[in-house]
């Protein structure tokens, strides 16, 4: 291996042969005898052997050697040794310089090895620590590459993740020269044990076990961990990929049994809710067909009682239906040219029977100019609003509709000066058959009307809220994207189901 000078190395080495040399000198000028000079240049060797790298110690080893025999060693001035006195005086100093070298050598090397491997603990600590504290499992795998490379100042991690057959990459580099190659690894047909196996790519790469289970692979770049921190990480990688596979099992399962739950709450709320009217409406007609003892103005009262209920089982049924189709996600958003001031009075005149004795105002920001959205389904949202404007407020209240544009949407607003929502049915209001504790109280509707809004509106890519007016009253704010040309078919988001309407 080359050396590379630079020049603080050409000044050390510089230093270390002018040293032995002036130590030397002054050992002549003192007139120092062989013994003397012998432990002055032993104690210059150990010195420089532990302070100095062991090339460098070896060297200025042996200047010092050479210049002990030079100088002090008989005959002298000459690298000859005459008798056996001088022999075992050489030979004893050049194997104490020697064994000094490789002794201050070994300390060394064993230094840094302890300094590596705390560093190498500090960072699995720190690694350890990122992974407990983070909170969502499936984002931890996601970040595991950037977590691994950041601790270990890695150049790229790759990790392969069997189960969704899913690669996670640090480097932003292109995969295809590695993928096979790391599934090869997860499949357990590479012996791909730590410290791993080196791939083409240049990656380290091993397999990830839980048990006896293969989960996946992990890949580095450059292969610098070593073999026991490398089967350190792996088994933290392992881990916590068999946390996530056991999180994602229960969170199905709870979605399943939440499923059920809500499926058994259905059925049994639209069972309730169908049989009270049905109720109502058996009863009058009973009574109607007895037809003893019935004035005129009772026989009216059964009829209109059979009438209302009769609208109600309607609704009732309108509502499940609309539902139903929202869920099975078959909603087309059907989007046409039209004036938002049209929109709220067809929406007011197809509401006037549940309207009946509340004024209603419609406000509109000016100049007003069409704008593409599905009439249809937005008069759907202003009806249920409406409507359930009209179940919470008592006769005389008003009603306000708006309409302006912000930015790049088009907002509506249904405003009323009723007793408004309680603070603690605010979050919970659009959520399918809640009620509220007012709406509970009173049996006024089924539940399902906001949530069918914001299914609505999800579908036009859109959204809603609600809250409380500040004079007192509910208000719902609901809004769309503001289309204001012809949108081409290029153009338009595939996820919305979106077409044009001409």
């Amino acid at each position: 291996m080359a050396a590379h000078f630079d020049s603080r190395t050409t000044l050390r080495w510089l230093s270390g042969t002018l040293a032995p040399i002036l130590v030397t000198y002054a050992l002549l000028a003192l007139r120092a005898n062989s013994t003397t000079a012998g432990l002055v240049l032993l104690v210059l060797v150990v010195w420089t052997a532990t302070q100095t790298r062991f090339r460098l110690s070896l060297y200025i080893a042996g200047l010092c050697a050479l210049g002990f025999d030079y100088y002090f060693l008989p005959p002298y001035r000459t690298l000859w040794l005459d008798g056996a006195q001088a022999w075992v005086a050489m030979l004893a100093f050049a194997a104490c310089c020697l064994i000094a070298s490789q002794a201050a050598e070994h300390a060394r090397r064993q230094t840094r090895q302890a300094e590596q491997r705390q560093g190498d603990v500090e960072r699995l600590y720190a690694l350890s620590q990122e992974l407990m504290l983070h909170g969502e499992a499936e984002g931890l795998i996601r970040d595991l590459p950037t977590l691994i490379g950041r601790v270990f100042s890695l150049e790229s991690v790759v990790l392969y993740v069997r189960d969704q057959d899913q690669f996670y990459v640090l480097g932003g580099e292109a995969l295809s020269s590695v993928e096979a190659e790391m599934r090869a690894i997860a499949r357990g047909l590479v012996q791909g044990l730590s410290p791993g196996v080196a791939l083409a790519s240049g990656y380290q790469a091993t397999e990830l076990m839980l048990g006896l289970r293969p989960v996946g692979a992990l890949g580095w770049r450059p292969g610098t961990l070593s073999r026991e921190i490398s089967a350190a990480v792996c088994a933290q990688v392992a881990i916590v990929l068999a946390r996530s596979i056991a999180i994602e099992m229960s969170a199905r399962m709870e979605a399943a049994r939440e499923g059920e739950r809500l499926r058994a709450a259905l059925i049994d709320s639209l069972t309730h809710e169908l049989r009270t009217p049905l109720t109502s409406i058996r009863a009058a007609s009973t009574t109607l067909l007895q037809a003893e003892g019935l004035d005129e103005a009772g026989r009216l009262e059964l009829a209109k009682i059979i009438d209302e209920e009769s609208a109600r089982l309607d609704t009732l049924i309108g509502e499940a239906v609309e539902m139903a189709e929202i869920d099975a996600k078959v909603l087309n958003v059907l989007l046409a040219p039209q004036l938002p001031r049209a929109l709220l009075e067809q929406a007011v005149e197809e509401s006037r029977q549940a309207l009946a004795g509340r004024p209603v105002n419609i406000a509109v920001e000016e100049p007003e100019e069409p704008a593409w959205f599905d009439p249809e389904l937005l008069g759907r949202v202003l009806r249920h609003l409406l409507e359930n404007a009209a179940s919470y407020t008592p006769p005389g209240s008003r009603v306000t509709l708006s309409s302006r544009r912000i930015a790049d949407r088009l907002e509506f607003c249904v405003e009323d000066n009723g007793p408004g929502i309680d603070a603690l049915d605010l979050p919970l209001i659009f959520e399918k058959f809640y009620r509220g504790k007012r709406g509970a109280a009173a049996r006024k509707g089924s539940g399902m009307g906001l949530a069918i809004a914001r299914a609505i509106l999800a579908a036009h890519g859109g959204g809603i809220e609600a809250s409380n007016a500040p004079g007192g009253g509910a208000r719902f704010r609901f809004w769309t994207p503001l289309v204001e040309k012809e949108p081409r078919r290029a153009q338009e988001n595939p996820s919305m189901a979106v077409k044009s309407a001409r």
